[in-house]
């Protein structure tokens, strides 16, 4: 399980963006979207606080229309990836809980805005779909530089083999015998 790095919002970014939208800062959205199972997700007790409803409330909403929330929608972690989740991430009101932690992804996200019928929830995933979306753009971004970087490697690989093996060349040549050397400065016989 890894916290996504941080990222400016497109909402940040968009002069067109409508001051209702910033409900929450965008940095602390990102803050809440962590890889597990190698897929983005943010998880229950988050999304609740976003949402300001709680905890309970949200996964009684979920478990009344599990039809809309298949498993690459929503997903509840393991016991050991649970015990692992606590043990990076302890909060001082961290309480026991009777059902294990649900994390959903970016459709399952959006599928609770249809659960969870409020004006805030609306503008809480318009936020949250954003986040998504910028992380989206620089993974693309940094995907193309690595692609970038490898291509002039690639073309430039002659140009070190050369290098190398003139280097190469001179380390294995043989050391000729030096010629003695006169000496410089006074003669004080």
């Amino acid at each position: 399980m890894e916290r996504m790095p941080d990222t400016n919002t497109e909402s940040e970014s968009n002069p067109n963006a409508n001051a209702n939208d910033k409900i929450i800062p965008a940095a602390y959205v990102e803050n809440k979207i962590y890889l597990i199972r190698g897929t983005k997700v943010m998880l229950d007790e988050d999304l609740a606080a976003l949402y300001g409803v709680p905890t309970k409330r949200l996964n009684q909403a979920v478990k009344r229309n599990m039809r809309r929330f298949p498993p690459d929608f929503m997903f509840e972690l393991t016991k050991e990836e649970d015990a692992n989740w606590r043990s990076q991430f302890v909060t001082s009101n961290s309480k026991a809980r009777r059902w294990g932690i649900l994390a959903f992804t970016e459709q399952g996200i959006a599928m609770l805005s249809t659960v969870l019928r409020s004006d805030r929830a609306i503008q809480v995933n318009i936020q949250i779909m954003r986040a998504f979306t910028q992380m989206r753009r620089l993974l693309v971004s940094n995907e193309e530089l690595r692609l970038k970087m490898d291509e002039l490697e690639r073309k430039h690989d002659g140009n070190f083999r050369t290098v190398f093996a003139a280097l190469r060349e001179i380390m294995d040549k043989p050391d000729e015998p030096e010629a003695p050397k006169e000496k410089i400065g006074f003669n004080t016989n």
